[in-house]
């Protein structure tokens, strides 16, 4: 499994990476089939302190899994975002061992 990240309009630090790497490679326990993950890193613009945006798009087979989230930093997004597609993989899971 790839791990793809990409920012918009900044550079992101070693210590951001090395958290979203491994974040997201926990997915793989969730859901084997997991080919390649990208991650879009991007600052809002609004006055909302909450303005840093994760979208975290899970290729797996069939329909991907995108999950976007806003929180006040970027590794909050990325967790909160890491959240969401674990339950999804699950539920991905569970649908696919009943049938």
């Amino acid at each position: 499994m790839k791990v793809d990240i990409q920012a918009v309009n900044f550079n992101v630090d070693r210590k951001l990476v090395d958290f979203i790497n491994i974040r997201l490679e926990k997915l793989e326990q969730y859901f084997d089939k997991i080919v390649d993950i990208d991650v879009n890193l991007r600052v809002e613009n609004t006055s909302d302190k909450e303005n840093k945006s994760a979208d975290v798009i899970v290729k797996v087979p069939g329909d991907d899994i995108v999950v976007k989230k806003t929180a006040k930093s970027f590794e909050e997004a990325v967790d909160l975002a890491g959240d969401a597609v674990e339950r999804l993989l699950i539920k991905r899971k569970e649908k696919m061992k009943s049938h």
